[in-house]
């Protein structure tokens, strides 16, 4: 006697579209890349403009098998959140978005693809999401290439200079604008690790701090400082938690957001140093360092 179906759902059920839903995304998770900016001197700021830097620009450097014919802007979120566009002019500009509204489960290789397609695309068109399974962004990007980033208060740098909108992209514009969170990158110096990014989020200032580090071998120096109590960027400052993206972790401190975001670039350099001096010991955790590194875990979260 062969197998009963009672118990297997219609094709057509809401049960089936169910489970199939939820097999789809098991299979995307499966396939999702854990490091994918990996290899990059820039990884750190292309993990903070994909998942939290509201506005910024930045004129990407070609790696020169690429054979650039048009220059690329790398943008944190284009009109309409798609993945690249192409902008007409005497010379065409490539844009290229990090926050898109459709995507892959390897974010590098849609960015690789949007970069290629606007070097032959006509002026004026745009990609509403990119079809992965060219180049990988390793070889289509400088990797050694650090970003020369620009970060804007607005979206008015979404129409070029001396152009005016049609209402509804103005009125676009004006919606985007009135929702933005002013931000700023800390100058931190060429030796700095990691990317540090402040925002203005109403209630309170927050420092995101993109690390590169193996995030096991972080979350033990950050457990040291802790336990020693220097887990924090100085008065008006307290450490609130850190949240794993992209295969890093990013350590976030809560600020006095009376103080101007170029204030805490010092403290952040003093911390920075204890923060390296942490990461070289080797010597087993002390008994107050494991219950520090045991809380800190309690408070981490992951977002991708």
């Amino acid at each position: 006697m062969g197998k009963s179906k009672r118990n297997s759902p219609k094709p057509d059920s809401n049960r089936a579209q169910k489970l199939a839903a939820r097999r789809a995304e098991q299979e995307a998770a499966a396939s999702a890349v854990t490091r994918p900016f990996a290899g990059l001197a820039a990884e750190c700021d292309l993990v903070a403009l994909r998942e939290f830097v509201p506005s910024a620009t930045a004129t990407l450097k070609l790696a020169p098998s690429v054979g650039a014919e048009r220059e690329v802007t790398l943008a944190t979120v284009l009109p309409g959140a798609v993945a690249a566009l192409v902008r007409a002019g005497d010379e065409p500009v490539g844009f290229v978005g990090t926050q898109v509204q459709f995507q892959s489960a390897d974010p590098a290789a849609d960015l690789a693809a949007a970069i290629l397609w606007t070097q032959s695309a006509t002026p004026g068109d745009s990609l509403a999401s990119a079809s992965v399974g060219g180049a990988p962004l390793t070889e289509v990007l400088d990797s050694g290439a650090a970003l020369d980033l620009t970060v804007h208060q607005d979206f008015n740098w979404w129409v070029p200079a001396g152009v005016t909108p049609d209402p509804q992209v103005a009125a676009t514009i004006e919606q985007a604008n009135r929702a933005i969170m002013p931000s700023a990158r800390l100058e931190l110096g060429a030796d700095a690790t990691g990317a540090a990014w402040w925002v203005d989020a109403g209630e309170k200032a927050h420092i995101r701090w993109v690390r590169p580090e193996d995030e096991d071998q972080l979350m033990l120096a950050l457990a040291r400082l802790h336990a020693a109590g220097d887990l924090h960027l100085g008065e008006g400052s307290r450490f609130a938690g850190s949240f794993r993206t992209h295969g890093l972790l990013v350590p976030v401190f809560d600020l006095d957001r009376e103080r101007h975001a170029s204030e805490w670039e010092a403290p952040a350099r003093e911390f920075g140093a204890k923060l390296a001096a942490a990461l070289k010991s080797d010597a087993p955790l002390t008994s107050d360092e494991r219950r520090s590194r045991d809380g800190l875990r309690s408070r981490q979260v992951t977002l991708r």
